[in-house]
């Protein structure tokens, strides 16, 4: 029996390049050429390999969702102190509006602006990869309660809600033209709050 031709592309890459193009055109934005132009792959191979393009948006936002909360745990483990690594991840809004490139913020936020209402597999795609940066956040407020340097009167799970919240703010603000600085006065404010 035969099993078929063996894949001539990396499915990872593939992913990856694709989410590129999803994350800075949006979904509304980017046309399939769009599409085969970035992952290199024929109508027909991305179509068997990934479903078209509304499967392979939605194995975007998972891949997303797994690979940058993934790393962002990484970063937390190795972080000084769980109140550092609140800071930093929030800065990256501030690098984001210093950058001269495109402020492409967060392509969970970004796809939930969108139209994950009127979608609601994947608003639930979206949801999911929200738990998994809450998770983050979470752990990172626990470690920072134990540290002492965020507030044991505040649930953590509230702040962790307050934190996510935050996040996808000034990457929303960011998109809409905020400088660097009043980035930094937001997240100077948020920091004084987690710390009672």
């Amino acid at each position: 029996m035969s099993l078929g031709r063996p894949l001539e592309y990396d499915p990872e890459k593939v992913l990856d390049a694709a989410m590129e193009v999803f994350w800075s055109q949006g979904y509304d934005g980017t046309s399939m050429q769009d599409l085969l132009s970035a992952t290199g792959l024929s109508k027909s191979s991305l179509y068997q390999g990934f479903g078209g393009k509304d499967e392979l948006f939605a194995r975007c936002i998972n891949r997303y969702a797994e690979t940058r909360s993934a790393k962002s745990l990484e970063l937390l483990n190795n972080a000084g102190s769980a109140l550092r690594f609140i800071e930093a991840t929030l800065l990256r809004a501030a690098d984001e509006a210093c950058s001269s490139e495109v402020q492409r913020g967060c392509l969970l936020v970004n796809t939930a602006n969108e139209f994950s209402k009127s979608d609601p597999a994947i608003a639930k795609k979206v949801a999911a990869g929200f738990d998994r940066f809450r998770g983050v956040f979470l752990a990172a407020v626990k470690r920072g309660q134990r540290e002492g340097d965020i507030s044991g009167d505040m649930d953590a799970k509230v702040l962790a809600n307050y934190l996510m919240t935050n996040m996808g703010g000034l990457f929303t603000i960011v998109k809409g033209g905020a400088d660097e600085k009043t980035v930094k006065d937001i997240v100077h404010v948020i920091l004084k709050t987690l710390q009672g």
